[in-house]
């Protein structure tokens, strides 16, 4: 990566002090450049933020979508600094700086694009469930899926849910999502 040393682990300090100009995230200290997402992606999420945000309406969680930064580790290491395309908090204090999202969100939705597939599957995957993210959906817009994941006793339960499916949103009761309206041609 460019004026980036392999060697070196990164953190948010450093993570500040990078071009706002170029999207990045931190994963275990490694910088990755995020790349502008297509129509299809941009659809599904404002799609999905629609859903959320109606039902969020007048209750005190809160919806955002991407760019929004999230400190999944503000520790000692604060070095996994990561952006989701869209993020549900219950808890005020986690936004009380501002700037991020300071530990675990209560929901965390990645849409999937070629560029970052594999990221999220696996990187991302791993650091919400060490964080304890309580519910991590995967969005395929390809095959128009939604993989459901939520933490049970320290490990994430799956289930899949295909175009046509409404998909409980377990952090938030009574919420679902409508499938046939997110993935709409």
């Amino acid at each position: 990566m460019d004026g980036f040393r392999q060697e070196k682990r990164y953190t948010y300090a450093d993570y500040l002090t990078w071009n706002e100009d170029v999207r990045y995230e931190l994963i275990d200290g490694v910088p990755y450049m995020l790349a502008a997402p297509g129509i299809a992606h941009q659809r599904i999420s404002r799609r999905m933020l629609w859903q959320l945000e109606n039902f969020l309406r007048d209750k005190p969680c809160e919806v955002f979508d991407a760019p929004i930064d999230i400190r999944l580790n503000a520790d000692e290491d604060d070095d996994n600094v990561v952006e989701p395309d869209l993020i549900v908090v219950c808890d005020p204090s986690k936004l009380a700086d501002g700037k991020a999202c300071i530990g675990a969100p209560d929901m965390v939705i990645e849409i999937l694009s070629p560029s970052t597939s594999a990221r999220d599957k696996v990187l991302k995957f791993n650091r919400y469930l060490q964080a304890g993210v309580p519910e991590y959906w995967i969005v395929n817009p390809e095959d128009k899926t939604v993989s459901a994941n939520i933490l049970k006793n320290g490990e994430y339960t799956v289930k899949a849910y295909g175009e046509q499916d409404t998909v409980p949103v377990h952090v938030l009761d009574g919420c679902t999502i409508g499938l046939q309206d997110v993935f709409a041609e």
